[in-house]
């Protein structure tokens, strides 16, 4: 049992299990009934990606340095409130379950789900 972290949109591993979608807003031009079979995501779950600031802090980001101010304030933003509660959960369920959560972007490096991975595995959640 364990989180995958994802791209939203590749093809899904066969052990996968549910795909949750970490992104602030749903694919263009697919429509609702066709983001599971798509392999986009089967839940959505927007409350644990960037604000909308943040994300057009992040697509700005051209140095090192930006991308660090953008990880910080994320990171600020994952342990507060709502979202703190619901990466507990996540955490707790990887221990039961197989599931994975994902955004769209190419570059998991450039990508609000790399800060995910590394905040679900400072809780103690099992990561493939």
């Amino acid at each position: 049992m364990s989180i995958r972290i994802v791209r939203l949109g590749s093809p899904r591993a066969a052990d996968e299990g549910l795909r949750i979608g970490t992104v602030r807003r749903p694919p263009r031009g697919v429509p609702k009934a066709e983001f599971a079979s798509r392999d986009f995501y089967d839940v959505w779950l927007p409350n644990l990606s960037p604000s909308a600031e943040l994300v057009a802090q992040a697509q700005a980001a051209t140095s090192p340095a930006d991308w660090r101010n953008f990880e910080r304030k994320f990171r600020a933003e994952m342990n507060e409130g709502e979202a703190s509660k619901v990466l507990d959960l996540l955490a707790a369920l990887s221990k039961g379950s197989d599931f994975s959560v994902g955004c769209y972007c190419e570059d998991e490096n450039r990508c609000h789900r790399t800060i995910l991975r590394q905040l679900l595995g400072e809780r103690g959640a099992l990561i493939k």
